[in-house]
């Protein structure tokens, strides 16, 4: 009779053993797997390299091929500016070259036209032109009496002067002309020895 008892004790035990662990497992919360992509296929690190280095190189032909053509761009543009670059200049010297060769003209072929005349034709050409050169920032070089500068003038002779002092311009024999500051042509002058008697 105890051996009877003693089973079905141990058989009991065991059936609320399997019930208490079925219950646990159906309350734990249940986490979902992580979903993991499928492994990569291993890569060439050679190819991935050479991929890389093609890209670059790609990049930099294209860069090259900018850049050359952007140079051959400012060299064509330069060029034509300064192909161009007097046009406006001589535009504005057309009328005055016109004014001369008519003056030129009636001097040759009006047997009766007097000196008077042609002179007045060509102070009137030559006003045009000191108007013109003035307009485009051309002055002329201050020379005579002033003191001689080299940076100015050039002597082409020197000469004894009873008013003028030593070292002043007495005369011009070819006019100086600057642009702005900078000098195009010195003036041609004779500088002055002062009062100095010979003998």
């Amino acid at each position: 009779m105890k051996n009877t008892d003693h089973h079905s004790s141990h058989h009991h035990h065991d059936g609320n053993c399997c019930h208490h662990e079925h219950d646990a497992a159906e309350a734990a919360p249940v986490s979902p797997e992580p979903i993991t992509p499928p492994p990569a296929a291993p890569q060439d690190p050679v190819a991935v390299l050479q991929a890389e280095v093609n890209k670059y190189r790609d990049q930099s032909l294209r860069t090259a091929a900018d850049l050359e053509n952007y140079r051959k761009r400012m060299i064509r543009e330069k060029e034509e500016a300064i192909r161009y670059a007097n046009m406006g200049l001589l535009e504005k010297l057309i009328p005055i070259l016109d004014n001369f060769e008519l003056g030129l003209e009636v001097a040759k072929t009006a047997p009766d036209v007097s000196a008077a005349s042609i002179v007045q034709g060509l102070s009137m050409v030559q006003r045009q032109l000191s108007d013109f050169v003035k307009d485009n920032g051309l002055t002329v070089v201050e020379a005579i009496g002033q003191q001689f500068d080299p940076k100015l003038h050039e002597a082409i002779g020197h000469e004894s002067h009873e008013q003028v002092p030593e070292g002043n311009v007495i005369s011009q024999v070819r006019r100086g002309y600057k642009l702005a500051d900078r000098l195009i042509r010195p003036a041609a002058v004779i500088v002055s020895k002062g009062n100095q008697v010979a003998g």
